[in-house]
């Protein structure tokens, strides 16, 4: 198809207005790169990773995007953001000098380097915005196809609003009519979270169209290194479709202009309207500049390979595409080039002014106050030299600034100026802070910090029944209300999850909702984050804490980051719900908590004692706007709970310690399963006169924000933490929150300690349990070798 059937409703003029506008966006973007380039060369911004060369397809996906659309991407695709509207000239260049007001650098506020693109999906209050009446990318992270699982969820999010019933769709879908589409550098896709999206999305059958920049490089390694036949599209085409579901998978010249719009069309239609995925292989791209602005491609490429990239420049060709069918001159084009030149380093300008003006203004009243302090202090000329140097600092930055103040603060610490220093840096760094360190976590008021504790309610009559039974009907006054909650995991489905949670729940509410997925973790969680974006309430099941592994990258880099990336501007609200603890062997007894919890700051990390906590933890959650991890006990399924009456509506609070056992003598904190062998030592402890209190801690992010357990330790003055992780771990996470952070060490009569697993992992049967991990035994031992230091008369050394 050419680009004149494309256009049959244009007129000629409309149509070389269009393609010319077009052209203007290419040659604009082009010039960002070339000047983006030297501003780091010259040292202005740190460091850059340019679209060049991929211009002329990313004007192609624009024309094809709608609003609704979603874009999960790559760090490329610069063109592609300002061809849709959504960044200008000035923008691009904030975001290169780390610009840390989001309203110059709307893309990250600073937090990210140049090349990794937002939209703002939230409204200042963290409300959404209508997302159906805007183009949406969501944010981009730098780890090489760390964007694809959430493309996954992406997608999927059309899918359901298309085909459940009773979401309230306003803000989110028309119909699920929306297509998410993802890009990725050719080299790319030899990783691993690649195939595993390509493969789940065909099973899925989801509207995602797949965009390969294949410029044959990855960095600086060539694609007979990265890629089976050199070509994704040909080691992909057994997921072409036939009569059986599958991909749409197109392969276009990455410098024909008209086949572009023609196939970004094509596949926009199949994806929108069919729901099937679509790959579009865009081959025979360069890279004009290079990977990056750390070195040059001609360290790499030949010759031969660096005259075609000349002949086959994108822009290059799509110049003489212009000029053969008469769309425009070679005057014209030299006109429109000339007006891009000077656009470009005008909003270079205003980028950088804008950026510089505000510190500038901060470096003059900071040498003010230097040169006001200088006249009363015996280091006077020490004091002048420092200021003048600050002063000359023609580009200051803000580390410039404090460490300058700093220096000086220790010259008159004994001085009348101290408190006048002191104060400017204490009110500078308040101020400032927040713009490097704001929104890790939800600021609006949907917090988990909103949510009060609701206690579950009982009959008189009830029984003790399965715990298991009270989560899985607790999920099912979860589903009843909230239409939009959906969970999906390995096993989740037909069988009602490994442990019977979720029996029947398929059955009712059907398979979109509670749904079986294929062995994948990380996809898993890319689909919980995509739809998560889009407005729905995704339960993401991992079936055992150890398989979380699988998946803590995406956790990392994507989930715990979001709202910190964004600077607020986007949410991903999704519950991760997984299983763990002490069970049999090494892959299915694992608590690796310290790993977890020091990988994902940014998403809560839950750790009920019993399925009744859980439940309310999950109840807690969806009333909430922000990410969790809720970690079930695995052996406490077919324990005995008592049935709530209140299902669905209990509410367990977060950052909330809950004491479970009043004592004297010693505070014991723990967490999860090993809380029941803590209470059993508890009771053998007390029949020899050591009374333990003995503390839940039932959120290890954020941990303990009443400072209660600082409160036990001040009756108690000892201190002991019991953790089935490996030495160093959770554990020392714990007690750094209590000894540091709320400052116990104070009411210590006898040393912290703690307890912890063995340093491997779990050995296999009861015994590997046992020689393992805390044991009842080991408690008590603990507490009385404690307890024997102190009172040695009273309590003589068992061993």
């Amino acid at each position: 198809m050419t680009q004149a059937e494309t256009t049959t409703a244009l007129t000629f003029e409309d149509f070389k207005k269009e393609v010319l506008n077009d052209y203007k966006i290419a040659i604009t973007s082009r010039e960002c790169s070339l000047l983006g380039r030297r501003e780091v060369l010259t040292g202005k911004a740190k460091f850059g990773i340019f679209g060049d060369g991929k211009e002329v397809p990313q004007l192609a996906m624009a024309k094809a995007f709608r609003n609704g659309d979603f874009r999960s991407g790559y760090y490329r695709d610069q063109t592609f953001m300002m061809a849709i509207g959504e960044m200008t000239v000035q923008q691009f260049f904030a975001g290169l000098y780390g610009h840390t007001d989001i309203e110059h650098d709307p893309m990250s506020a600073g937090r990210q380097m140049g090349g990794h693109f937002a939209t703002h999906s939230l409204n200042e209050d963290g409300s959404w915005k209508d997302l159906t009446k805007q183009k949406n990318s969501s944010a981009d992270i730098s780890p090489t196809a760390g964007q694809m699982p959430r493309l996954l969820g992406l997608a999927q999010a059309s899918k359901i609003y298309r085909n459940v019933p009773g979401i309230d769709t306003d803000k989110f879908s028309v119909n699920g009519n929306e297509v998410a589409w993802g890009t990725i550098g050719n080299a790319s896709t030899s990783e691993g979270l690649f195939f595993e999206t390509i493969n789940a999305a065909g099973v899925l059958q989801v509207p995602m169209v797949m965009s390969v920049w294949d410029d044959e490089y990855g960095i600086s390694v060539h694609a007979k290194h990265q890629t089976t036949k050199e070509s994704i599209s040909e080691i992909l085409k057994g997921f072409q479709r036939d009569d059986k579901k599958g991909f749409e998978i197109l392969k276009v010249k990455g410098w024909d202009y008209a086949e572009l719009v023609s196939t970004y069309e094509k596949a926009s239609e199949i994806a929108r309207e069919e729901h099937v995925p679509v790959l579009i292989h865009v081959i025979e791209l360069t890279q004009p500049q290079g990977h990056s602005t750390s070195g040059s491609h001609e360290r790499y490429k030949n010759a031969e390979r660096l005259e075609w990239e000349g002949d086959f420049d994108c822009v290059k060709q799509m110049k003489s595409w212009m000029i053969t069918y008469n769309i425009a001159t070679a005057e014209d084009i030299e006109s429109i080039d000339n007006e891009a030149r000077k656009e470009v380093l005008e909003g270079k300008k205003a980028a950088w002014n804008a950026f510089v003006e505000p510190i500038k203004n901060e470096q003059k009243e900071l040498t003010d106050l230097l040169e006001n302090i200088a006249d009363s202090s015996i280091n006077k000329i020490f004091i002048q030299k420092y200021s003048n140097d600050l002063a000359s600092i023609k580009e200051p930055i803000r580390k410039d600034l404090l460490v300058t103040a700093r220096k000086i603060l220790r010259m008159i610490v004994k001085e009348s100026g101290r408190e006048k220093l002191a104060k400017w840096i204490s009110d500078y760094t308040n101020k400032i802070q927040p713009k490097f360190s704001g929104n890790l976590f939800s600021e609006s008021d949907e917090n988990v910090f909103s949510v009060k504790e609701v206690l579950p309610t009982y009959d008189e009559s009830a029984e003790d029944v399965d715990a298991r039974l009270v989560i899985r009907d607790n999920f099912d006054a979860i589903f009843n209300k909230y239409p939009e909650a959906l969970i999906f995991g390995e096993d989740a489905g037909n069988i009602g999850d490994v442990n019977q949670g979720l029996e029947g729940m398929q059955e009712k509410y059907g398979e979109l909702r509670v749904a079986d997925v294929g062995i994948r973790e990380a996809t898993i969680l890319g689909q919980g984050i995509g739809m998560a974006l889009r407005g729905l309430r995704p339960i993401a099941e991992i079936q055992y804490l150890d398989y979380l592994l699988y998946a803590i990258q995406i956790m990392s880099d994507d989930l715990a980051t979001l709202q910190y990336r964004t600077r607020g501007k986007q949410k991903a609200p999704l519950i991760i719900r997984t299983r763990g603890h002490r069970l049999e062997g090494i892959w299915h007894s694992g608590s690796p908590m310290g790993m977890v919890i020091n990988a994902v700051r940014g998403i809560h990390v839950l750790v009920p004692r019993n399925m009744t906590k859980a439940a309310g933890f999950y109840n807690t959650l969806l009333t909430t706007d922000e990410p969790a991890l809720v970690v079930e006990c695995l052996n406490g399924y077919r324990l005995k709970e008592k049935m709530p009456t209140n299902l669905g509506e209990f509410k367990t609070p977060i950052g909330i310690v809950e004491t479970i056992k009043k004592g004297s003598d010693i505070t014991i904190v723990s967490y999860g399963s090993t809380l029941r062998l803590a209470e059993q030592a508890a009771k053998e402890l007390l029949e020899i006169g050591i009374d333990s209190e003995i503390i839940d801690i039932q959120s290890l992010l954020p941990f303990d924000i009443s400072h209660d357990i600082l409160k036990s330790v001040m009756r108690t003055n000892r201190l002991l933490v019991v953790d089935e992780d490996v030495p160093g771990g959770a554990s020392a996470f714990i007690l750094q929150q209590i000894i540091d952070e709320q400052n116990a060490y104070d009411y210590l009569d006898s040393k912290p300690q703690t307890l912890t697993a063995k340093a491997h992992r779990p050995a296999y049967g009861t015994d590997g349990d046992y020689f393992s991990k805390p044991s009842t035994e080991d408690i008590y031992e603990k507490v009385y070798q404690m307890m024997s230091e102190a009172n040695p008369a009273k309590f003589p050394a068992l061993y």
